[in-house]
């Protein structure tokens, strides 16, 4: 298996009972056992971000663990599926999305890094998501016919309560088209450990202050839902036509990145 997907909400309702692997890490535990699932004799590894039951908030999910869990078993390329919040109108609910950029809030509050001692280490995140894994997410879908954002800027903040009108606005200002929770610090560990990571965004909602209804979590599940089946018909099609040899800078990110 070279193939990981990570899901969030709406993806970890199924009760279906996979094959399993269970993998400890120097980080504590992964969000829980991660799960083989296969298609067309392709494997890939999937794994719930917030636990089998989504118990787990996304400031309290051990994000370290998580990727760590994927490059202990030669896990090269990682999917992420996102549930967001929009900031643009033009990004209505529904929408799938495939950013190219992020604006990270979480900075000093998760644990976002594999070198915290004995040696300094600066990756480049000028793109934070792979653009050889985009760029196959974008032909693919162009080929299906399925309606994509092709580019846009994803806002992490630390949650768990959703953001004021107020938030929200700066946000927007600043150049935030969507807002999540769990993007970072999971796309500089992947770039860290050297894994390509690109992402597929579910708008689930209208953000504060440009909903005229106040959030809630049932709609964000409801909109996951309704387009799940799209997305995994996304990510798989783009799974056969990814190359089997990697052509981009990812798998070289710590090359340069250390004195």
């Amino acid at each position: 298996m070279k193939i990981g997907i990570i899901g969030g909400s709406g993806l970890s309702e199924s009760d279906i009972k996979k094959e399993v692997i269970t993998i400890n890490t120097p980080y504590g535990e992964p969000s829980c056992p991660y799960e083989i699932e296969e298609f067309d004799d392709i494997k890939v590894l999937f794994l719930r971000r917030h636990g089998q039951k989504h118990s787990i908030p996304p400031h309290r999910v051990n994000y370290r663990a998580n990727i760590w869990g994927f490059k202990t078993v030669g896990i090269e390329r990682i999917f992420a599926v996102f549930a967001t919040g929009s900031l643009d109108e033009y990004f209505p609910p529904g929408s799938i999305v495939i950013p190219d950029q992020i604006i990270d809030f979480t900075q000093g509050m998760r644990a976002n890094t594999f070198y915290e001692e004995g040696k300094v280490v600066h990756i480049d995140f000028t793109e934070p998501f792979c653009s050889e894994m985009r760029h196959y997410l974008l032909d693919t879908a162009r080929k299906l016919g399925i309606d994509v954002i092709p580019s846009a800027t994803y806002v992490c903040v630390n949650g768990p309560r959703l953001e004021t009108a107020a938030e929200i606005k700066f946000f927007r200002n600043i150049g935030a088209d969507i807002i999540g929770m769990t993007a970072m610090p999971e796309a500089s560990l992947a770039r860290e450990a050297e894994i390509c990571y690109a992402a597929v965004a579910v708008v689930a909602n209208y953000a504060a202050g440009i909903s005229k209804f106040p959030l809630t979590v049932k709609e964000v599940i409801e909109t996951m839902q309704d387009t799940i089946e799209t997305v995994g018909l996304l990510i798989r099609e783009t799974i056969k036509r990814l190359p089997q040899e990697r052509g981009c800078l990812c798998k070289n990110a710590l090359k340069k990145a250390s004195f």
